[in-house]
């Protein structure tokens, strides 16, 4: 049996309902990263055992911890039906279906906000969107990154407005690619909420690209978006919090005017049809602390890991936190944002 791993455990910080918000009073967030409980889709062989109840088990107290939860949600939430995508390679084609009760599972795990905005939203058409909103909506679950349809939400937990709104390079969602009109839309926010997270889905893919380029990365043959200029852009329209995903592997972090930015957040829950060998199969969850304003106050960084045969677990060999730091020291030597070995985050 593998030795226990401590982390570190932070005071409750938590406004509860009819308590007054104060100048200096700090909110919890969290961010994960790409989640797909399991498809029934080319066989029902890819879906978990135990009806998917227990892939997000492990960690259900983490995230009901937290003011707002936020992860990016792969694949469309449909039994049956809609209309697969089709693929110039079908060799390299995933397409991901799971059964509308998944639905449930988020919200029993404690998310708040899901990202729509990335390249499985779409896997079945039109008819897998439409059931994917409603199935999130019956959950109360909030979700953004749809353009001209769902680009943004507004959630209140706790007495606070949060705005959310997410982007990525594909068909049918809000383009990281097009900066001016992600700043329209981090700023159509900005006097309606007290704090923004903006999500995206960008980056070149796997363990060759986990540091940030600073520059237009292309993928495939497909332009995935500057993610370092996207980043700074909204943050600069707006944005108090940037949680990045779609490299599937975990990416540094910076803080940018007092704002948290974490450039990969990796697979925190992908069964079955995804790659985890390696620095794939790691990820972190990250629990910020904020003012009321959304400035930076400290933070967490809680390691996790997967295997093929299971969800998200507690990684004892504390990985995540490894690569963050050396990631980090690498891309942003400038920044003011201090990681510990034992998952800390602090500004210097």
């Amino acid at each position: 049996m593998a030795a226990a791993v401590v982390l570190p455990v932070e005071p409750t910080d938590t406004i509860w309902p009819g308590a007054s918000a104060e100048e200096d009073t700090l909110y919890s967030i969290i961010g994960v990263g790409d989640m797909m409980l399991g498809t029934n889709y080319p066989s029902a062989s890819y879906l978990p055992a135990n009806g998917g109840k227990d892939m997000l088990a492990a960690f259900e107290d983490t995230l009901k911890s937290a003011d707002v939860a936020f992860g990016n949600l792969e694949g469309s939430i449909i039994d049956q039906g809609g209309t697969p995508k089709r693929c110039s390679n079908p060799a390299a084609c995933y397409v991901f279906r799971s059964p509308t009760t998944y639905g449930a599972h988020f919200k029993n795990a404690g998310f708040d906000l899901l990202s729509l905005a990335n390249n499985h939203s779409g896997d079945f058409g039109a008819e897998g969107r439409r059931t994917t909103k409603q199935t999130l909506e019956e959950q109360d679950i909030a979700y953004a990154g749809l353009a001209g349809t769902d680009e943004t939400a507004i959630i209140e937990r706790n007495g606070l407005k949060i705005g959310f709104c997410a982007f990525a390079p594909n068909s049918g969602t809000c383009d990281i690619r097009n900066i001016p009109r992600a700043k329209a839309i981090v700023e159509s926010l900005v006097d309606k909420t007290d704090i923004i997270i903006v999500s995206f889905h960008g980056g070149a893919e796997g363990a060759s690209h986990q540091n940030v380029p600073r520059k237009t990365e292309t993928y495939y043959g497909e332009n995935r978006g500057n993610v370092y200029n996207f980043a700074h852009a909204v943050v600069d329209a707006g944005a108090d919090i940037v949680f990045g995903h779609g490299p599937h592997v975990t990416r540094a972090a910076e803080l940018y005017n007092d704002r948290f930015i974490i450039y990969s957040l990796g697979n925190f829950c992908t069964y079955g049809r995804f790659n985890l060998r390696g620095p794939a199969g790691i990820a972190p969850i990250i629990k910020l602390k904020v003012d009321k304003e959304g400035k930076f106050a400290s933070g967490t960084v809680i390691p996790t890991y997967q295997q093929k045969t299971h969800g998200p677990k507690l990684d004892p060999q504390k990985r995540a936190i490894t690569t963050l730091i050396e990631l980090t020291k690498q891309d942003f030597p400038e920044t003011d944002l201090v990681i510990s070995e034992d998952g800390k985050l602090s500004k210097k």
